[in-house]
């Protein structure tokens, strides 16, 4: 019911000067159907030292390596985030600024891809 106010305080944790080229840190929370874990949530930039914009990839690589690594080369997993799939090679900062919920967080899931 007070969606200015919200918005008044969200705006500030939103908004970066065009120098910094994103935020500093990217909010997020990786969920797991087949871990005692219920999420796993840490500080990831999204810029690398080399000023290189990171990936949804590059995020689960550091975080979550089984999630898109397998031996066969096939993915048996799918990354869903508002439950669509997006590209691996999507930067983490477009993600975070298009795709967050209202807490500011980019909650990802990681579920099992079905077998027919």
């Amino acid at each position: 019911d007070k969606f200015e106010q919200f918005w008044a305080i969200n705006r500030k944790l939103m908004e970066y000067p065009p120098e910094d080229s994103g935020f500093r840190y990217i909010p997020f929370r990786i969920y797991q159907a087949t871990t005692e874990r219920p999420f796993i949530q840490k500080l990831f930039r999204p810029i690398t030292s080399g000023g290189q914009m990171h990936t949804l990839g590059d995020l689960l690589k550091d975080v979550c390596p089984s999630a898109i690594d397998h031996e066969d080369g096939e993915q048996k997993t799918q990354v869903m985030i508002h439950g669509i799939e997006p590209m691996l090679e999507t930067p983490i900062q477009w993600l975070s600024e298009h795709m967050s919920y209202p807490d500011n967080f980019l909650h990802i899931s990681i579920i099992p891809r079905p077998t027919d």
